[in-house]
């Protein structure tokens, strides 16, 4: 085990977490928030009586083609916190934009 590294969490929630390091001052790690829909683990859902009850299905089934999507972020940890390094386009209207080709100012 490396340094830095506790023992993963077996509990469902944390046992697929990416990392389990302890941050310290000046690291730089990527977030990444994202949803996926995945057509095997949905079905796998949607027939569970335990899990299908907490599903809208009619919602699920709008997105089952759609894949994903993740928008990652590069941050450097600090002495009381975090600084997000990545300069990109947050809300729909803006990546709608830049995806269509406009131009995007990334300075701070």
């Amino acid at each position: 085990m490396l340094s830095g590294h506790p023992k993963r969490d077996s509990r469902p929630g944390l046992k697929s977490l990416r990392m389990t390091r302890t941050l310290r001052k000046n690291m730089v790690v990527t977030v990444e928030p994202g949803i996926y829909f995945n057509p095997a683990l949905i079905e796998k859902a949607v027939n569970d009586p335990s899990l299908s009850k907490y599903l809208r299905t009619e919602e699920i089934d709008r997105f089952r083609t759609f894949g994903g999507v993740r928008l990652e972020d590069d941050i450097v940890i600090t002495s009381d916190g975090y600084e997000n390094l990545t300069r990109v386009p947050r809300n729909v209207a803006d990546v709608e934009q830049v995806m269509a080709g406009a131009a995007w100012d990334s300075t701070p």
